[in-house]
């Protein structure tokens, strides 16, 4: 899938020496970026979502004793 995206100047300066210094393509950089940088992004923002549906009552929480109890750790 062809996507594009406007960089900063100093961005994309960055990435043009990178390229230019290694011998790989400015595209193979992205690529990396996306790949390495996706899972982070995931666990940022679905992690907030939910914490703003716990905030709002809209996410079931659990006490430890439910967890342990749950799991058959309970004493």
């Amino acid at each position: 899938m062809a996507t594009s995206i406007r960089l900063d100047a100093a961005i994309e300066q960055r990435l043009d020496h990178l390229a230019s210094q290694t011998g790989r393509t400015k595209a193979y950089y992205l690529r990396e970026l996306v790949t390495n940088g996706l899972d982070d992004l995931e666990d940022y923002y679905l992690a907030a979502n939910t914490m703003e549906r716990v905030r709002k009552g809209e996410e079931r929480v659990f006490t430890l004793d439910e967890v342990e109890r749950d799991l058959g750790l309970a004493d």
